[in-house]
């Protein structure tokens, strides 16, 4: 539904929903019904923020592992210096 002030407003998701089916679109842009599908849309949108969360999980997982293969080259080079350093010592 849309309110006065944004009557002139057109998002994208509503070009989607345009293209999709102008009826549909028609009886809730301009008739202000709203869609008989009201419960499967919630369980769309919940299933879209799911999606977001485990989508920023997993980017969050990416970094941590570059971060700690990052730390494991940089002891892997503290460790052959200190055996460089180490073996020439004796």
């Amino acid at each position: 539904m849309v309110n006065k002030g944004e009557s002139d407003l057109l998002r994208a998701s509503e070009i989607g929903n345009y293209e999709y089916c102008a009826r549909s679109w028609w009886l809730s842009r301009v008739r202000c019904l709203p869609s008989a599908h009201l419960e499967k849309m919630m369980v769309g949108e919940e299933a879209h923020r799911s999606h977001g969360r485990a989508v920023v999980a997993s980017h969050r997982l990416e970094r941590l592992g570059y971060l700690l293969l990052l730390v494991g080259g940089v002891l892997a080079l503290a460790a052959g210096w200190w055996w460089l350093v180490a073996g020439s010592a004796r």
